[in-house]
């Protein structure tokens, strides 16, 4: 009799391939996955020999590429000290450093670092701050949320809650959720004149429901997941200004756009105005370790904690010793690299290279901000078919809806993302020639 260890040793991928679930997948995927041997700088080794140069940043995280020897070192340096150590009653250097950093780049007045597992549990917990503070202040009736369509803030039940309601990806638990308020997304493009019909509906639902909203929570600049679009940084300034005048808390999930992939080290900056609560992650860690972090002010953390009241949350691996010690290198290796002048060039050779799809057949809409390169169709795109040419064509990109976009890591050189463009732009032929 085989046991499932004898069926993994005699042939791995096809054990995998029936026991292991992938994200957003049917089981098993219609399409296997691509086995990836070993990783490094830009580019992903298959297991059949061939090389895929990585315009996806393994999900916007791995901005200093693969196996960068100062991350490796740090994360070598840390395991001989302590792997983990629960966060509960305990804390470690590592983690108080990485605050330190957090809180020195900020925005102020954010100098509150609460740690967590994964971009959509930091989210989690940026609601239950928002929610236990007016508890706190005896604002019981503060329960809601207000947010804009097309957004996307993670995949719990929490955050899924504040995602786009009727054209995301949660759909199917639309009638377990709770309920908030939803705003249309953002229509002022990002560097568009302002019209001030931008905010007006915002501005409505708020006025008629600010004393059951304990918050609003953003996306700065950048929609994600939910759409990739760009939206201009007076709709920020605005939502800001609403805030104050009604005395609501504002949230930024900065955790697509945090550690410069906008062009600035956090995308609120474009608008140069600052959250009550703040969420970061993926590029963290430089994709090396799965941390989060969410960050509030003293006013908060304050009130939630008057009286020697506690904050209800607490994961397991909070503060993970050797996901601080790389967060901290990967922050540093970020900093002290030219990387707003990389960044830039990435913006240039996605504005000069896509602009050509712009207007073919099926085309809706071609825009580059910072390291985000995106074509927008008018239909969803056919995965069966377009995965495989992507990979045949050497270039690992993972499309989604009606996207095809690349979110390269930083040093990426000018000849790797010359080859990353050319071929979205032959892809994107391939996709209107069909659509004719």
């Amino acid at each position: 009799m085989t046991t499932p260890l004898d069926n993994f040793q005699q042939d791995w991928k096809r054990f995998e391939q029936s026991h292991v679930w992938h994200p957003y997948a049917a089981m098993p995927a219609a399409t296997p996955p691509f086995a990836v041997s070993s990783a490094s700088g830009v580019h992903l080794k298959l297991e059949d020999g061939r090389e895929l140069i990585d315009g996806m940043s393994s999900w916007w995280a791995a901005i200093h590429g693969y196996n960068h020897p100062a991350l490796n070192s740090a994360i070598q340096s840390q395991l001989k000290q302590m792997s983990h150590v629960m966060f509960g009653g305990l804390t470690h250097k590592p983690a108080a450093e990485l605050a330190a950093l957090l809180v020195e780049l900020a925005p102020e007045p954010l100098d509150q670092v609460f740690f967590a597992d994964s971009g959509s549990v930091a989210v989690e917990v940026a609601i239950k701050m928002a929610l236990q503070y007016w508890q706190a202040k005896g604002a019981t009736k503060k329960q809601r949320l207000l947010t804009v369509r097309g957004g996307y803030h993670g995949d719990t039940f929490g955050a899924m809650a504040v995602c786009d309601p009727d054209t995301g990806m949660h759909h199917l638990f639309s009638q377990a959720l709770s309920k908030h308020y939803f705003a249309p997304a953002p229509s002022c493009l990002f560097s568009a004149k302002w019209d001030d019909e931008c905010i007006a509906e915002f501005r409505t639902l708020l006025q008629a429901n600010h004393r059951q909203i304990a918050a609003v929570i953003l996306e700065p600049i950048v929609q994600g997941a939910g759409g990739m679009r760009f939206y201009s940084p007076e709709y920020l300034r605005q939502v800001r200004a609403l805030c104050d005048e009604y005395g609501l808390l504002l949230i930024f999930d900065e955790i697509a756009t945090g550690f410069g992939r906008t062009g600035k080290l956090f995308a609120a900056e474009y608008a140069h105005v600052s959250p009550d609560i703040m969420c970061v992650g993926k590029a963290l860690t430089g994709g090396y370790m799965t941390l989060a972090a969410t960050l509030a002010t003293r006013e908060i953390s304050g009130q939630i904690s008057h009286n020697g009241s506690a904050f209800m949350h607490g994961p397991t691996f909070m503060a993970n010793p050797l996901a601080c010690a790389v967060a901290i290198a990967s922050i540093k290796l970020l900093l002290d690299s030219p990387w707003q002048s990389r960044v830039a060039e990435i913006e240039s050779q996605f504005q000069q290279g896509l602009e050509g799809c712009r207007g073919l057949l099926g085309v809706s809409d071609v825009r580059a901000l910072g390291a985000i390169g995106v074509i927008e169709f008018d239909e969803p795109l056919d995965m069966a078919w377009i995965q495989p040419l992507l990979v045949e064509k050497g270039v690992w990109l993972r499309p989604f809806g009606r996207l095809l976009y690349a979110m390269p890591p930083f040093i990426i050189g000018n000849q790797d993302l010359k080859k990353i463009i050319t071929v979205m732009a032959e892809i994107t032929q391939l996709v209107s020639q069909n659509h004719g």
